[in-house]
């Protein structure tokens, strides 16, 4: 049976889960079946995915069925990109399928959520496999009903209906700008399948507006600023695992349409196209950890953490596209390798991170960090998992998430090479960008992991905590392993990507798997290399001796004393660090001009009883400035235009008059 086939058919079985889900969504016991189906049925999409990617090569597997327009039907294709994204979107719906087994008994509405969590996962397998723009469309329809149904699961909670009204609006304008670009790409022969339209001649002018157009569809369900807005609403507002999914491998579908457009369909770019893309990626970047470092809420902190990972792998989509119109073949895969490493490695960590949020707000009741603290000794096999998500995440050795950003500084390194003065400029700035963004990541993760593990509880719930189910550990334990395992064999997943380079690029990264001691050398090892398990080696053994002299030399006597409250004699909770002191520094750096943030405190006089207040007012300015505007206008004109249901018949008709008379006015006039 061909590789896409036997996809198709996994992904009917979710379908077809979904369809029973929907009878059976309120009979106990229901999410084990559903949630144990995506686990199975993932599980064999990523395996299959995965062999075919090592083994085939870039020979691709196709499969029509006649479904969708009468002289079209709809192909389904797997290749070496769509391959690796198959892999990335099984594997996270596996990990999501396994904490559901646990995390879905304790669902308060489980016949809102059972019925759309395996459409989703069937929805953004069968984006990936789509070959023709109709089908790909049509998918991507389903796969933001399906994700949005899931956001309004618990519609009822407060916040929760804006959270999906916003989501839909987005999702529409993301799907309009994309059937816009199809257009452009099929032209006047229509034809919409990708084979044709790789091969079609086109204007001049038609590269560009599709490079824009995809910028504002595939960058709006990716979370490019400014179309992020509906991320910090909408994961929090999800359950859990469906922000894993969200957040981990929803964003990579889009980003997969992005190069599957950019990279294979629309041919070689021009240079500037490149600074277009590291220009928004950087921005992407900075302004999403900036957020996030000012957030309390754990869920919203995450989700825009994942703008942030967003912006670092459309920086490195922005190098490939530079170094390929430079005629860099090296560097291009060097940098387009970095930015898939990176989708590969965010769907890990930040699914990974989601699960131990849903984990703590499964056993507290809580979001807000402010109210946690403590659950190390309460909660600590999550605290252990969630701690390793926030090293890789921060990107710190020996896990994934320092690979990646290395290779990204390597193709960064590349661009004294390129012959557009332009470039020589711009991708060093946005080098210097992207370190700001990995420093703040690492203060923000220190910060989140600080106040919700750390310290002593805030609150009863968190002082009265308790691990979680087994299931869920089991997944969030697995994402763990993942993250170590890519961190320190990332030679392997280099090779694994070279086909799908190739395949877009022509040019590959230099053969891995065979280097002394699992080295990774990106260009040539006179160069820059890189050992990941020596350095997991070192950091083993150092921490053991640190432990070992600890031990031997220290004092056995056991001493209890007052923990340091800041100066502050007040034993309780309330004197440790909390969220907002934490950020309080960088607020002040970076507060008044990105967030028109505003403090103001008051002092009662000596001898008054009267509490002294803290007030903090923050703006999220691309909301104010954009998209209030606009929802204002739109507003005005919709109160204006609501007066043409109260016209007489007389001016109805009159008004079908003119308006059919102009209409006639152009066709008359078209050329």
């Amino acid at each position: 049976m061909p590789a896409a086939s036997f996809l198709l058919a996994c992904d009917a079985v979710l379908l077809a889960t979904a369809m029973a889900a929907i009878a059976f969504g309120r009979v106990e016991g229901a999410h084990r079946a559903v949630y144990g189906t995506a686990l199975v049925v993932s599980t064999a999409i990523a395996a299959v995915a995965l062999g075919y990617l090592l083994t085939a090569g870039g020979v691709p597997s196709d499969t029509w069925l006649p479904l969708g327009l009468p002289w079209l039907g709809a192909d389904f294709r797997v290749d070496p990109l769509a391959a690796f994204f198959l892999v990335v979107v099984g594997a996270g719906g596996a990990a999501a399928g396994l904490y559901g087994l646990g995390y879905g008994s304790h669902e308060s509405a489980p016949h809102r959520v059972l019925p759309f969590f395996p459409a989703f996962l069937a929805g953004m397998n069968l984006v990936v496999l789509a070959a023709d723009a109709f089908t790909f469309l049509l998918c991507w329809e389903f796969m933001s009903l399906a994700s949005w149904a899931l956001v309004m699961a618990h519609h009822r909670e407060e916040g929760n209906a804006r959270a999906g009204y916003v989501y839909l609006v987005m999702a529409g304008f993301g799907t309009m700008a994309l059937l816009l670009a199809f257009g452009l790409l099929a032209g006047a022969g229509g034809d919409y399948g990708f084979d044709a339209i790789r091969a079609a001649q086109r204007p001049a002018f038609v590269p560009t507006l599709v490079l824009v157009l995809m910028l504002l569809g595939a960058g709006s369900k990716a979370g490019l600023v400014p179309l992020h807005v509906w991320l910090p609403l909408a994961h929090p507002a999800a359950p859990s695992h469906v922000s894993a999914l969200m957040s981990g491998v929803m964003t990579k579908v889009a980003i997969y349409g992005f190069v599957r457009v950019v990279f294979d369909l629309l041919g070689t770019p021009a240079w500037w196209s490149g600074i277009v893309v590291l220009v928004l990626g950087a921005v992407t970047a900075v302004l999403g950890i900036l957020h996030a470092l000012m957030e309390r809420d754990l869920k919203r902190l995450l989700a825009y953490s994942t703008i942030e990972n967003v912006g670092v792998v459309f920086i490195c989509l922005g190098l490939a596209l530079a170094f390929q119109a430079s005629g860099m073949g090296a560097a291009a895969a060097l940098a387009l390798t970095a930015a898939l490493f990176h989708v590969l490695n965010h769907s890990l960590f930040k699914s990974l991170l989601f699960f131990g949020a849903g984990a703590v707000l499964s056993a507290t009741g809580h979001r807000d960090m402010e109210r946690l603290g403590g659950l190390i000794h309460r909660m600590p096999q999550t605290s252990v998992a969630f701690l390793v998500g926030c090293v890789a995440i921060a990107a710190l050795p020996p896990f994934n998430g320092f690979v990646s950003e290395w290779l990204a500084f390597q193709a960064i390194l590349q661009s004294p090479q390129v012959p557009q003065w332009g470039l020589r400029i711009i991708v060093p700035a946005v080098g210097g960008l992207l370190a700001l963004a990995a420093a703040l990541a690492a203060a923000c993760f220190v910060r989140a992991f600080g106040i919700t593990f750390l310290g002593r509880p805030r609150s009863d719930a968190a002082a009265t905590a308790h691990e979680v189910d087994r299931w869920s550990l089991a997944a969030m334990l697995a994402l763990a392993v993942g993250c170590l395992l890519a961190g320190i064999l990332p030679g392997l997943v280099i090779d694994a990507l070279a086909p799908v380079t190739l395949a877009l690029l022509g040019e590959r990264m230099p053969a891995q798997a065979g280097l002394d001691w699992l080295s990774i050398v990106p260009i040539a090892a006179g160069r820059s290399s890189y050992n990941p398990l020596l350095v997991f080696v070192f950091i083993v053994a150092s921490a053991a001796l640190a432990v070992a002299v600890a031990h031997r030399l220290g004092s056995r006597a056991l001493r209890r004393g007052p923990a340091w409250g800041c100066g502050f004699p007040d034993p309780g909770p309330v004197a440790q660090y909390s969220a907002g002191s934490f950020a309080q520094p960088l607020r002040r750096v970076f507060g008044t001009l990105l967030f028109r943030a505003r403090e103001r405190v008051e002092m009662p006089a000596p001898g008054s009883v009267a509490p002294a207040r803290f007030t903090l007012e923050m703006h999220d300015l691309v909301w104010d400035r954009l998209y209030m505007p606009i929802a204002s206008g739109i507003g005005f004109a919709a109160d204006r235009l609501n007066r043409l249901q109260f016209l007489t018949i007389r001016r109805y008709l009159s008004l079908v008059f003119v308006s059919l008379v102009a209409l006639l006015l152009v066709l008359a006039l078209w050329p």
